[in-house]
């Protein structure tokens, strides 16, 4: 926590340097939009492909092809999923909640888009719809959709408890990736990565900085909605956490499933084109 610690006395000219003004690290007046009419037109008349129920502390992966839209839907009641994204092709290309949370803010909605890793750094996804986008941010600093937590692991938890818990949304995830591929669990483990907190509720404390959670606003019926600018491969775990009022990391919190919905357009959307991995020619100087 950083804290003023009163261990070095402050300068004569502290307030000084507290009162200069800040300026954002990305500014993105500069960085190509989509076109969401044209992403939102395309909607019409579009045809459900696939469907996949994740149970309550598990997970499960799905696929959705480029030019297709994917849907994360509340079912039962309030429920947090951890989404992973990583592109069909090449798994070493995965969501990157960094340098999203650098060029969107630390939380998500209608028209933002989803990076992936260095060096590849292209759009995956474009968030389309957001039934919870009324929300933004509350009296605490809290909002939706977040991509400044991690996701609960199992090692955490044995480091703050001292006990194993094996429905961590990252334990969740490994064997739901595991399983799709088909390969052991300790050899797909390094894939999974930081994700986005769908429908969960979360900010930093003002006074301390610390990331916090509280109940999620989601409801049955809510979605978070995405546009898949290249071919995925996503997992979503639904949260141990349920609507992360409380805690995570146990079988305490009230739980429920999650859907996923894949939907094909009649036609892709105007003008678009799946994009290309960054052009930077990876020289990195002398």
């Amino acid at each position: 926590m950083k804290l003023a610690r009163d261990q070095v006395s402050e300068p004569l000219d502290a307030q000084a340097r507290r009162k200069i003004a800040p300026v954002i690290c990305y500014p993105v007046e500069t960085l190509p939009r989509p076109d969401l009419a044209a992403y939102q037109a395309a909607r019409e008349g579009w045809e459900k492909i696939d469907e996949v129920i994740v149970p309550p502390r598990d997970a499960r992966c799905f696929n959705v092809p480029a030019g297709c839209f994917f849907r994360i839907v509340s079912i039962e009641g309030p429920q947090v999923g951890d989404l992973n994204l990583w592109s069909a092709e090449d798994l070493n290309e995965r969501f990157f909640s960094g340098k999203t949370r650098a060029l969107n803010g630390t939380h998500v909605s209608t028209g933002d888009q989803l990076w992936s890793s260095l060096p590849y750094l292209r759009p995956m996804a474009t968030i389309t719809h957001d039934t919870l986008d009324w929300y933004g941010f509350d009296d605490f600093g809290g909002s939706v959709h977040d991509v400044i937590g991690t996701r609960c692991d199992p090692y955490t938890h044995r480091l703050l408890s001292g006990d194993d818990y094996h429905h961590c949304c990252h334990s969740n995830l490994t064997r739901a990736l595991a399983h799709r591929l088909g390969r052991p669990k300790d050899e797909v483990e390094p894939a999974v990565h930081d994700v986005l907190n769908v429908f969960m509720c979360t900010g930093f404390t003002r006074d301390t900085g610390q990331y916090f959670m509280k109940a999620s606003p989601v409801r049955p019926g809510d979605y978070l909605e995405f546009f898949a600018e290249i071919d995925l491969l996503g997992a979503l775990s639904a949260c141990p956490g349920g609507d992360c009022s409380a805690e995570h990391s146990s079988d305490l919190a009230v739980c429920h499933p999650l859907l996923v919905e894949v939907y094909r357009p009649k036609a892709p959307p105007r003008g678009w084109t799946s994009p290309a991995h960054n052009p930077y020619g990876r020289q990195h100087g002398e």
